[in-house]
């Protein structure tokens, strides 16, 4: 029992009653304070009234009232004399032993709220029954001044049980009030919270599931902006979640392909070594040139496997010269002399960099192939331009064509797989292994610029290295 009002009270429900309790509790202590003081002031003028109404029976008499009459006026009246002061005469009208000395005297002409409620606390408060003199107002003008003395305890035994009614009352306001404000809340809030975590949880149990997304209904404001919110993040993560499903399968049915395509390559490497031997000069000059396509065909396939097990090789880095790289990669794309583009190499001959030549040739490769295809849809002629060059700490190589430039869409997400295509129908898987082979050298692969004269990118290569082989 113990431990279930424990956790009731770790509730939104439990601790928003008890704050609705203390609150209203709190507020109708801030009420019950003037109203005791008010409660006092009554008292005493309830006891004025009836003390002027005695003494006008006194005075209407003309002296003719028994003293057992006097008595009985003045008991009725709970006072012990009665002092009214008329036509600027003071005149002690009723009068009885007083039983001890006059403690106080308290004039309700002049008393303010503060100090009416100061009176009314000490008096709530001194259990002791002190005798005390009230002053105040006659009612129908019938003087200018009535005063009185009586006890305190009839007033203080008042005061206490118009209290404990008041706190009573206070406490079956405040029962009622959090209790509606409980419901309330349970109806509002907590209902539509329990309704959003039931399903956060049912749709944790399998996310790939659209039918499990939340339906936003809610009729609070910000709930219902919670619910959209995560509707939002509950739809984007089941769109990632079947992408990355069918991008599994497609690099199982990669790495299926790569495998055997391997294989037929090496065969096909094999028959290749053959041809160097030919007594053809043709032959015997293309071979080489087959062969090393071949090769990297084969070097190709066994990275696209690596790729599909979410790793790159290390970069081997060697020192070797671009000019003489980039040359290969032009002419392994097809631009020679005869091309429509025209592909401009400025590269220092005697410049000399550290990579992989392997992974550097398949970077510029798919760039100079990008270039290659983005202007040739046109059917004009183009340009693609490689420059190098380096100062204290890098290389840089750039690649630049006048192709129509890369499309919006495809600018956001550039180096991301199957996200940034630079052209209609391609996967974008390109650029994002250009861009992951950059970074295993310690470099970056940057998009310069991109508008209607032309796309550029950007090849950074450190210097340094922390590769032992370097």
């Amino acid at each position: 029992m113990a431990e279930r009002r424990k956790r009731f009270l770790k509730t939104l429900s439990g601790r928003f009653l008890i704050l609705t309790v203390i609150f209203v509790m709190l507020a109708e202590v801030l009420i019950f304070v003037p109203s005791i003081a008010r409660f006092r002031a009554d008292f005493m003028l309830t006891r004025l009234k009836q003390a002027q109404i005695a003494a006008l029976t006194q005075l209407a008499a003309e002296d003719m009232v028994s003293p057992e009459l006097e008595t009985e006026l003045l008991a009725n009246a709970e006072v012990y004399n009665v002092v009214l002061r008329r036509d600027e005469v003071r005149q002690l009208v009723l009068s009885s032993p007083v039983p001890g000395e006059i403690y106080e005297t308290f004039d309700l002409r002049m008393a303010g709220p503060v100090e009416l409620i100061r009176d009314a606390f000490r008096v709530l408060f001194d259990p002791q029954n002190r005798i005390i003199r009230v002053i105040g107002y006659p009612v129908q003008e019938a003087g200018t001044l009535i005063e009185v003395t009586m006890e305190t305890r009839p007033l203080r035994e008042a005061m206490l049980d118009y209290g404990l009614r008041i706190l009573i009352l206070s406490a079956l306001i405040s029962i009622v009030t959090a209790l509606l404000l409980f419901l309330a809340v349970q109806r509002l809030l907590v209902m539509p919270i329990r309704r959003v975590v039931h399903h956060m949880k049912t749709y944790a149990e399998a996310p790939e599931d659209a039918r499990r997304v939340i339906e936003p209904n809610a009729d609070v404001e910000e709930l219902r902006s919670a619910e959209e919110a995560l509707q939002s993040m509950q739809m984007q993560l089941t769109g990632a979640l079947r992408q990355k499903e069918r991008l599994a399968q497609l690099g199982g049915a990669v790495a299926k392909i790569s495998h055997d395509l391997r294989n037929i390559l090496t065969t096909a490497q094999l028959f290749a070594d053959r041809l160097e031997g030919s007594a053809d000069p043709v032959v015997a000059r293309s071979a080489p040139k087959l062969i090393g396509s071949i090769s990297r065909a084969v070097s190709l396939c066994e990275s696209t496997l690596a790729f599909g097990k979410a790793e790159e090789p290390p970069p081997q880095l060697r020192r070797l010269n671009l000019a003489q790289l980039v040359g290969e990669v032009a002419e392994g794309e097809g631009l020679g002399a005869e091309s429509l583009i025209t592909c401009l190499i400025e590269v220092p001959t005697g410049l000399i960099i550290r990579a992989d030549g392997e992974q550097l040739f398949r970077v510029l490769s798919n760039l100079i192939r990008n270039a290659r295809q983005a202007i040739e849809p046109s059917g004009q002629p183009g340009t693609i331009e490689v420059s190098a060059g380096e100062d204290e700490s890098e290389w840089w190589i750039k690649v630049g064509d006048t192709g129509p430039g890369l499309p919006p869409k495809a600018r956001e997400h550039l180096f991301a797989a199957f996200q940034g295509g630079a052209r209609k129908g391609g996967t974008g898987l390109g650029l994002a292994i250009a861009a992951e082979l950059v970074r295993g050298h310690g470099g970056r692969l940057d998009l310069v610029r991109s508008d209607a004269e032309g796309t550029e990118f950007a090849i950074h290569l450190p210097k340094e290295t922390t590769d032992p082989a370097a």
